[in-house]
C-alpha cells in the first residue's frame, strides 16, 4: 500500500482550492466538513501523481517561511511559462540548480504565499 500525503497551511481554503485547481489542474478528490470551526477536509491530488494535498489551517494569512513542496517537472522553463500566463508569481526564474550542474530549478508562490519549488527531473 502506497498513501502520500503533503499538508499544506492555508488561510482560505477556497482561494487555494481555486488556485491548485486553475492554475495547476488539481483534481478534488474530498471537500468535506470537518468539525464546527467551518474547516472542511479538503484534498486536492496533481494530474498523474501519487502524492495528494490535504490544506490544514493556520492563524493567520502569513505565509510559511521557506518552501512547503517541491514539484518535479520534465520541463520547468515551460511550465514557469504557463504559471506565468496564469498570473502566478514567480519568485525565481528557472536556472541551473546551485547543488547539481544540468537540473533546472525555479520558484514560485501559491494563492496563500507559500514557496513552491518546480525542480527537473
Amino acid at each position: 500500500m502506497h498513501i502520500q500525503f503533503a499538508e499544506l497551511p492555508v488561510f482560505d481554503q477556497d482561494r487555494a482550492k481555486a488556485f491548485y485547481t486553475d492554475k495547476l489542474a488539481c483534481q478534488v478528490i474530498a471537500d468535506h466538513p470537518m468539525g464546527d470551526g467551518g474547516w472542511r477536509w479538503l484534498e486536492l491530488a496533481f494530474p498523474h501523481a501519487v502524492t495528494n494535498l490535504h490544506f490544514i489551517g493556520r492563524a493567520d494569512a502569513s505565509p510559511s517561511e521557506g518552501p512547503v513542496l517541491v514539484l518535479v517537472d520534465d520541463d520547468v522553463e515551460a511550465t514557469v511559462a504557463s504559471l506565468k500566463a496564469k498570473g502566478v508569481e514567480i519568485v525565481s526564474e528557472p536556472q541551473e540548480a546551485p547543488w547539481e550542474p544540468g537540473r533546472v530549478i525555479a520558484e514560485f508562490h501559491d494563492s496563500e504565499g507559500n514557496r513552491m519549488v518546480l525542480v527537473s527531473r
